[in-house]
């Protein structure tokens, strides 16, 4: 089994700024809709976590579009971690979250 190798147009920083535009429409978007902030803030994803979706969905599509089993899901995301070792704690907390469901 190899593992992923997907090559970024994009720094971690250009990533991180496509991000948090991504989270502030969506946040402008519940507030038209008139959501109260209060609720929904904490159900949003930081913009780390965006990040990492981001660079999964990456690795779901070089692997032919096939959703990963448990065992590539940590594979993959302790993968992330490693090539950017600014989100290592973000990995680790969803890997977590992962093992709780």
């Amino acid at each position: 089994m190899s593992e992923f190798r997907v090559q970024r147009r994009a720094s971690l920083e250009v990533l991180r700024a496509e991000a948090s535009e991504e989270r502030d429409t969506v946040v402008h978007e519940r507030l038209i809709a008139g959501g109260d902030p209060w609720d929904f803030m904490d159900e949003l994803p930081t913009v780390d976590e965006l990040v990492i979706y981001l660079l999964r969905a990456d690795a779901i599509n070089a692997n032919g579009g096939v959703l990963p089993s448990p065992t590539r899901e940590y594979r993959v995301l302790r993968q992330i971690a490693l090539q950017h070792p600014a989100l290592t704690r973000t990995v680790w907390r969803l890997i977590g979250q992962l093992a709780d469901q």
